[in-house]
């Protein structure tokens, strides 16, 4: 019993160090470890570049909250996400593919077919920008240029020549000349250069470009499941077997035959060839 008592005894002593020491360490890491304050307000500025600078920084906070939008629309993201999804509709698989993992695949694929053009954009613009070398000016120049020159890559001219006409922009495609000033031609015509055409034309016709392409890859990939739909339900039709589902019986063949062309590899290489 008195040894009963001691243990409590010690096992009481050592919880009260226990918590001494914790009450310590909780007091001290305020002072250790200060947290530092952040404090955007305009009212704090003394001078008028400071109410700039606040005001420019309020301006970037709020297009932060765009970002994603911006980046979703201007990248490979539109034409990867819709193949994926409508992939996903056309083998019939629509809840065994989670969608978690169809918008991880398109993340993952879109840093790979960007890089590239993300790694020119950090050495032109965001470096130097950062070392201030360049002005915040020069750095959106610089930075908006090899993500032009992507959208234009991929985007109709038929498309662009759209809201060149809607909005009269004609005047800001030039013709290119050569060093002697003579007009570059191409097959007969005169070669034409898209470098000031605003950003504000170049991302809707790249935009409407994205979705004809998908939609065009989407059809192709539904071509070869529906013709094992249209024979599976023939075959039950004949065999009498009108109340069976044929998407029960078709899928397993539709799995079979995308195992055996090894259909996500072929379907990555073609997302990825697609914008070379």
């Amino acid at each position: 019993m008195k040894r009963k008592n001691k243990n409590l005894f010690i096992f009481a002593l050592v919880m009260v160090i226990m918590g001494i020491a914790t009450l310590r360490v909780v007091n001290a890491a305020p002072q250790t470890l200060p947290i530092p304050k952040i404090n955007i307000s305009v009212d704090n500025a003394n001078t008028p570049k400071e109410y700039v600078d606040n005001i420019k920084l309020l301006m970037l906070l709020t297009v932060l909250t765009l970002l994603p939008s911006i980046l979703i629309m201007t990248t490979s993201f539109v034409r990867i996400i819709i193949v994926l999804s409508l992939f996903k509709n056309a083998i019939g698989v629509q809840q065994a593919i989670p969608k978690e993992v169809i918008i991880g695949l398109a993340l993952f694929l879109t840093f790979f077919t960007m890089a590239p053009t993300f790694a020119k954009v950090n050495s032109e613009a965001l470096t130097p920008y950062m070392n201030n070398k360049i002005t915040q000016q020069v750095a959106i120049d610089k930075g908006s240029k090899p993500m032009r020159d992507f959208m234009l890559r991929q985007t109709r001219a038929k498309d662009l020549k759209l809201f060149l006409d809607v909005g009269k922009l004609q005047d800001t495609v030039k013709n290119e000349v050569d060093s002697k000033g003579k007009v570059v031609l191409t097959n007969g015509k005169p070669k034409l250069t898209y470098d000031k055409v605003p950003l504000y034309a170049v991302v809707p016709s790249f935009i409407i470009s994205e979705l004809r392409r998908a939609f065009e890859m989407g059809f192709l990939l539904f071509i070869p499941f529906i013709i094992i739909d249209i024979v599976t339900g023939s075959i039950l039709m004949a065999m009498g077997m009108m109340m069976l589902p044929p998407v029960m019986i078709s899928l397993p063949f539709k799995l079979l035959l995308f195992i055996m062309v090894d259909g996500w590899n072929l379907l990555v290489k073609s997302l990825i060839m697609s914008f070379s």
